[in-house]
């Protein structure tokens, strides 16, 4: 109990400093920051009866007619700096779309980047301009449009002003042109793809461009370098607005033969599948799909884990992707304690094989300042799990300017007989213009569980308070977690039970000005304690700082951390076959070094080195990364991550290897390769997509999946596993 005393001193001190963060803030703000307000913009939109053709030439009539927005200013490198280059924008509507067209002026037009050619990829680092409309006018959520000089479609919705859901897709249309003067391009975002209520006149709005050679940021509202719903300008004049029928039906098939090569089996399967989206009301939308397969879902990155704890993986379906925001729960980056985890179905938890599902059904939406969403989901039968209805229930309330308090609950456990529940409740406090440039984020929230033959400890609550800032200041984190010993969150994520946690950062960011190399300085210091709720100890503890990180104004970046840990083993670990640490204490230190360069150029390397010790031995770890695109069509990327350790039980090293490789051949058709290796399953595993997107809402995948058993590094590779799967969907909209 000592050692814990002593932490809570610590946390103590640290809880002192973060409570004098406000004073600290505004001693280092500029007067330009301490005395800016936020204004918001507004703008008239007028409708119209034309129908321009989207071929990104702005030679219709509709935008002669249009409503001009001119007025951008830099966000970065000079917070409401003047642009280096012109932006004119052009905004209408009809009685089916919201159009944007833009002349994006460049007095360079062949320095523009354009390199992103597949649909659905990243363009952070080609030129763009982003669309963000708050349908709701609520400052809180929105959906964002992005779109290059090769008319890529980028689109993500806003869960809040400091968190979007990337994964969302919405069909939409775009062409883009370079030209002499620049580039040039026009957006038709059709009604049915926003959910909006149809009585509110006015949108919340803004527009924003991204230079890449110059990684500059221009934006038409924002505030303290801050580009989100609620730092955006509104838009006035949206009358008489529809969404027709609010049907979409998606139809799909899928063709597949399995080959285990092992034992010489085979199966092939002929599987329809459909999906039925239906909005009962604008803002409020049910989804019904039957015989749903995610063959053509992209495989996970790999991951090597050297600790005692399971891993987190994104969710890539799109099935659970749709409205994932309205089932978030607690603050953004929480994961132990997370109650509803997607990737709990569809996936068996011992094999990690998909897993069909027969029939599942969704509603989700707004209804004022009431998000409701509602989950249940059939899996196929399978011996040793309870094939009842999983179901999954959310519920918030918008209180307060940005605020909100919420519910949750989840019945069934999709990978046991055990019976299941478990409920839930948050409250969220956001204030985005808080000590004039700071956004102040406070997450409270509770639940408890229920499962058959757990009758102790099985709740878990947390509280967290985040005071951020884009701009010159200091930031900070201070948070406490409860993880019961019983609490079982059977559709949810808990990786760490029975144990308290008390964690708390601190950084700092200073912008340069007139540095011809460097933009900004950043440092760091997190502090970390997890000890066992049964006996008071320790079970790990951080003590981290990341001394500076340099980054320059083509964003790339060198970097220098050191790092303090404690690990409290209560039984015997065994990190590797033959290879067990001792349990008892251990306290070990290591330092990294890294370069990340920009991706932004055709050439990116990316390095790293870790040393130091690990337990009761040492820990190298190098790690590698190459990327190279010659041209828009074909890229690469490279990464390989080493470690050794030596330990009095044992030596052994890790190597993780990854090639990704892209070819569009144009920006509708794409191949797609992602060959994995790593020396703890020695598993050499291919993963090759070739997709067809002629059009928003329309695909055809052809996809090969082949794993081999190796012996050493890539020697002696035995086929273990293959698939070949043909699908084909496509969306119609009534």
């Amino acid at each position: 109990m000592t050692s814990m005393k002593c932490s809570k001193k610590q946390f103590l001190y640290l809880l002192v400093l973060f409570g004098l963060f406000p004073e600290f803030v505004n001693a280092q703000n500029s007067a330009a920051d301490t005395d800016s307000a936020f204004v918001r913009k507004s703008v008239d939109i007028r409708r119209t009866t034309l129908e321009p053709n989207i071929d990104g030439v702005l030679d219709d009539e509709i935008w002669q007619q249009a409503t001009v927005i001119t007025d951008l200013h830099q966000v970065n490198p000079v917070d409401h700096g003047t642009p280096t280059q012109e932006s004119i924008f052009y905004v209408t509507y009809d009685d089916n779309y919201f159009y944007v067209a833009a002349r994006l002026f460049d007095t360079e037009p062949d320095e523009i980047i354009a390199r992103t050619m597949i649909q659905g990829q990243s363009v952070r680092f080609d030129d763009n301009v982003h669309v963000i409309l708050d349908t709701f006018n609520n400052s809180r959520t929105a959906f964002r449009f992005v779109t290059t000089p090769n008319a890529i479609r980028d689109d993500a919705v806003f869960e809040s002003p400091t968190s979007a859901n990337f994964n969302w897709e919405g069909i939409w249309l775009v062409d883009s042109q370079i030209d002499e003067l620049g580039w040039t391009t026009e957006i038709a975002i059709p009604f049915t793809t926003l959910n909006f209520d149809p009585n509110t006149t006015t949108w919340g709005f803004n527009l924003e461009r991204e230079i890449a050679r110059s990684n500059e940021r221009l934006a038409w509202s924002s505030f303290n370098r801050a580009i989100d719903p609620s730092t955006g300008g509104q838009i006035v004049g949206m009358n008489g607005l529809q969404q027709g029928l609010g049907l979409d039906i998606v139809p799909s098939v899928t063709v597949a033969n399995a080959e285990d090569h092992v034992n010489n089996t085979t199966d092939s399967r002929f599987d329809p599948s459909l999906d039925v989206f239906y909005k009962f009301t604008p803002n409020l939308t049910g989804v019904l799909t039957l015989n749903t397969d995610f063959s053509a879902t992209e495989v996970d990155d790999r991951q090597v884990n050297l600790t005692r704890f399971s891993l987190f993986f994104p969710e890539k379906r799109d099935f659970f992707l749709q409205d994932s925001e309205i089932f978030s729960f607690g603050g953004d980056g929480n994961i132990n304690g997370t109650p509803f985890y997607s990737r709990r179905i569809g996936l068996d938890a011992r094999s990690g094989q998909p897993v069909d599902i027969d029939v599942g059904g969704k509603l989700a939406g707004r209804v004022g300042d009431l998000s409701v969403g509602a989950l249940m989901v059939q899996q196929e039968d399978r011996i040793g799990v309870d094939d009842a209805p999983l179901f999954v229930g959310r519920m918030t309330q918008n209180i307060l300017q940005e605020s909100r308090i919420g519910a949750i609950f989840t019945q069934g456990d999709p990978n046991s007989l055990n019976d299941n529940s478990l409920a839930g409740v948050d409250f969220r406090y956001r204030n985005t213009r808080f000590a004039s440039s700071h956004t102040l984020t406070g997450d409270i929230w509770y639940q408890q569980s229920d499962t058959d033959g757990l009758n102790g400890d099985d709740k878990a609550y947390s509280a967290n308070l985040d005071l951020a800032t884009e701009n010159t200041g200091l930031s900070g984190v201070i948070g406490y977690n409860y993880i019961g010993a019983e609490y079982n969150p059977a559709l949810g994520f808990a990786n760490r039970r029975g144990i308290e946690q008390l964690s708390t950062e601190v950084q700092g960011r200073y912008f340069v000005s007139d540095n011809p190399l460097l933009r900004y300085y950043f440092g760091r210091i997190r502090y970390n304690h997890t000890r066992r709720i049964d006996n008071g100890e320790m079970q790990s503890e951080e003590l981290s700082s990341r001394l500076f990180s340099l980054n320059s104004h083509q964003a790339d970046r060198i970097y220098l951390d050191v790092q303090r840990e404690r690990e409290g083993l209560t039984a015997d670990f065994r990190i590797r076959p033959g290879i067990v640490i001792p349990a008892g204490k251990y306290s070990f230190d290591s330092a990294e070094i890294g370069l990340e360069s920009s991706s932004f150029r055709a050439f990116v390397p990316d390095i790293s080195y870790k040393q130091g010790d690990f337990y009761n031995g040492k820990q190298k770890e190098v790690g590698v990364g190459l990327g190279w695109q010659p041209d828009p069509r074909f890229s690469a990327n490279f990464s390989y991550r080493y470690t050794d350790v030596e330990l009095p039980q044992g030596d052994f090293s890790t190597r993780l290897v990854r090639l990704n490789t892209t070819l569009a051949f144009n920006s509708t058709w794409a191949w797609i390769n992602l060959l994995q290796y790593d020396n703890l399953s020695s598993l050499v595993g291919l993963n090759s997509r070739l997709n067809w997107n002629p059009q928003a809402g329309e695909n055809f995948y052809f996809v090969v999946n082949y794993n081999f058993d190796t012996d050493g590094v890539f020697s002696g590779m035995n086929a273990r596993d293959s698939e070949i799967v043909l699908k084909y969907s496509k969306n119609f909209r009534f």
